[in-house]
């Protein structure tokens, strides 16, 4: 492996115990991370209990592998750990950030309706989605990145600095549901609220742009060990940007201020988190219920043998 190649065991748990019995369980999972240039998925392996009474692996409508799960008896509690083996190669744009990019009106312009070629990739990442709103207070914040003729990546990486130096982390500010409005008001939220937050900026803008879903290697404190559980699923942007062979996607970290490259586990991605949620569905009673979490994610040197799950 070459020593720019960086290879992680990553360990994704959740689990869901009920306060009654579940009678019916219909679960979509994303928890295998996709193939793509820049990385590959070398093992991998979803382990379920109780186990599924039916399962199946498939592609979502943004090529994202998703695995389908029915439990179709009564249960009190609902485990799933993801567990493999991933390897991520360097990719940040050439000069990191390549101010040789087309100016931002001109893409714009590109993906403007009736525009020719017709962009297809690019275009269903430009408009409203369940949790990014295209509006003009989104608009007006980004406007002072965007002066006229700026190339499209060096407006971008602004707007994503200006985030991260205006906008508070708080994982006590937001829930899912927090309005993206709301997000731009306070000025606090998490790494989800910041990605849904410069994805309405840049699509209020006319620009394409995705939420990417994964994982983001952590480092503990000088001379303590890493934490098992204490990792989390990260969240952030990637904007298409034109060139000579039809376009690119670059990505950006607003939550760090970086552009993503080997520390950085791409997951899924989608318009935005309902897209890509780790684990969503339906059931049949289980009343209330509490909801674990741990991801650990850890770099390696050699591929681990995937152990089952107890």
């Amino acid at each position: 492996m070459s020593p720019s190649v960086a290879r992680y065991h990553i360990v994704h748990e959740t689990t869901y115990s009920y306060e009654s019995p579940v009678s019916l369980s219909r679960q979509l999972l994303h928890l295998t991370p996709r193939t793509c240039a820049w990385q590959r998925c070398l093992r991998h392996q979803i382990t379920v209990a109780p186990e599924a009474s039916a399962a199946r692996e498939r592609l979502d409508c943004f090529g994202n592998p998703v695995t389908e799960l029915a439990i179709e008896f009564p249960h009190e509690s609902l485990s799933v750990r993801a567990e493999g083996i991933i390897e991520v190669l360097p990719h940040l744009p050439s000069n990191h950030l390549d101010s040789d990019s087309p100016a931002w009106e001109t893409v714009r312009d590109a993906l403007a309706y009736g525009s020719r070629p017709v962009l297809l990739d690019a275009s269903c990442f430009q408009f409203e989605s369940p949790y990014v709103r295209v509006k003009h207070e989104f608009a007006a914040y980004a406007k002072a990145c965007f002066p006229s003729g700026r190339p499209v990546l060096d407006a971008v990486h602004a707007l994503m600095s200006r985030i991260h130096s205006e906008f508070e982390f708080d994982p006590e500010a937001t829930t899912v549901a927090t309005p993206v409005l709301r997000v731009l008001a306070e000025k606090r939220g998490v790494c989800q609220d910041f990605a849904h937050l410069m994805l309405s900026c840049l699509r209020s803008q006319g620009l394409a742009a995705r939420y990417v879903s994964g994982y983001l290697l952590t480092h503990p404190p000088p001379g303590r060990p890493r934490m098992v559980g204490a990792d989390a699923s990260h969240a952030w942007v990637s904007v298409f940007c034109p060139d000579s062979e039809g376009g690119r996607w670059v990505d950006f970290d607003p939550t760090n201020n970086l552009l993503p490259d080997t520390q950085h586990i791409t997951l899924a991605w989608g318009r935005d988190f309902a897209d890509v949620s780790p684990l969503r569905g339906v059931i049949l009673g289980g009343d209330a219920h509490e909801l674990e979490v741990a991801v650990t994610v850890t770099p390696v040197t050699a591929c681990p043998v995937l152990q089952p799950s107890a």
